[in-house]
């Protein structure tokens, strides 16, 4: 057997409850996520051998972090590509475990968004700093660039994009720890302050504290545990550059991840029967579904139209906890969030108003970086345990 199909699984997934954290550290937000996760799995700290974060608790990253938790681990990994880190997480424990190199690895993430955080960075910044920090540029604008470049090639309406917002608005009202529950309408998020034209208030992603944490093992791990597992089908990763300034806006790396992971898993797209997407933006999750091939590229609007999207009985049900859109992002980093929902759905266990019917294949994407940039994609292909 190649690659890591079936090779590795999710037994516990955890996300922090809380979304506003003024008065709680950095290291207790990891310690209660981990402590959950292994909790969800039936494990304990002694029986993690990985682990796996990215370099947002600033010192010596998963050293720093190994040593606040306890934990005696043979096998680390801080890859950092933004918030398609952990996708890229579950993709490497998977090969790791795969190879016999390890039996339980932890994922974790943490983050201070809402409340302020602290994070080590070089004064000089990276690379590309003295190109582009004295024009201003900044997420949002970034991200409506991509955006407006979209709507000029292929005639994409801010219409269009609010139907993603409506739709993660309407999981949100049943998912009692969102951030913002309120359902709104096509026509109240395009009445919304305008950030960074043609993006609204309400095309843009939440800021929250909290975090989240996964926990894969093998399946020699899995047969011993009282815990519905989720497999492991398939993972592809990505970059995308900026060209030297020749950046091509209207796709990601997502066209290049996303048939990786279709590949290893052996499915297509038309298999799928939920999405976990990306969603710092609206016009981030329009460009993954026509790069991810839910749809032709420049159709992404008409795709998400008349409710495709909403669980539970849309074509593609995506981000049913509410996404980075309503409910939770935390340290401003939503590939996390994005496993732990296609691992409830695919366990049964999403708010019941949201559950997929007869859920047993997701696919769960993260983007890192910016759009109008550089920028990382990883792309996992989750299933229940006969799949």
């Amino acid at each position: 057997m190649t690659g890591i199909r079936g090779r590795a699984l999710i037994a516990g997934a955890y996300e922090h409850p809380k979304r506003k954290l003024p008065d709680v550290s950095i290291g207790q937000i990891y310690a209660d996520v981990a402590h959950g996760a292994l909790a969800d799995a039936g494990l304990r700290a002694s029986d993690v051998d990985a682990l796996y974060c990215d370099v947002t608790i600033g010192g010596l990253s998963v050293l720093s972090l190994s040593e606040y938790l306890g934990l005696q681990v043979s096998h680390v990994d801080s890859t950092d590509t933004g918030g398609s880190s952990y996708l890229a997480h579950v993709g490497h424990a998977a090969e790791a475990i795969a190879a016999g190199k390890v039996k339980v690895a932890l994922i974790l993430l943490a983050g201070r968004a809402a409340s302020g955080r602290g994070r080590g960075s070089s004064p000089d910044g990276p690379p590309e700093s003295g190109f582009e920090r004295p024009f201003g540029g900044n997420t949002v604008g970034e991200y409506a660039l991509a955006a407006r470049r979209h709507m000029y090639e292929f005639g994409t309406t801010s219409a269009e994009l609010a139907e993603i917002k409506v739709a993660a608005s309407h999981h949100a009202q049943y998912n009692p720890n969102a951030l913002l529950r309120k359902l709104v309408t096509v026509e109240e998020v395009l009445e919304s302050p305008m950030v960074a034209d043609p993006l609204h208030r309400l095309d843009s992603c939440v800021m929250t504290d909290g975090g989240g944490a996964l926990v894969l093992v093998s399946p020699e791990v899995a047969r011993d545990l009282d815990r519905t597992c989720v497999k492991v089908l398939g993972h592809g990763e990505a970059v995308k550059h900026s060209s030297n300034g020749a950046v091509d806006l209207t796709y990601s790396a997502a066209v290049r991840s996303g048939p990786a992971a279709f590949a290893e898993a052996g499915v297509t797209p038309s298999d799928i029967d939920y999405v976990s997407i990306y969603d710092s933006f609206t016009i981030t999750v329009l460009l993954a579904l026509e790069d991810l091939g839910f749809c032709e590229k420049g159709k992404g609007g008409q795709f998400v139209r008349d409710g495709r999207l909403q669980a539970p009985f849309g074509g593609l049900p995506f981000n049913t906890d509410g996404g980075g859109l309503c409910n939770n992002h935390p340290a401003n980093r939503g590939g996390m969030t994005k496993v732990i929902e296609a691992v409830r759905q695919l366990r049964g266990e999403a708010n019941p108003e949201v559950q997929v019917p007869n859920c047993r294949l997701a696919l769960a994407h993260g983007n890192g970086g910016s759009l109008a940039t550089r920028a990382g994609a990883a792309t996992v292909i989750l299933g229940t345990e006969d799949a």
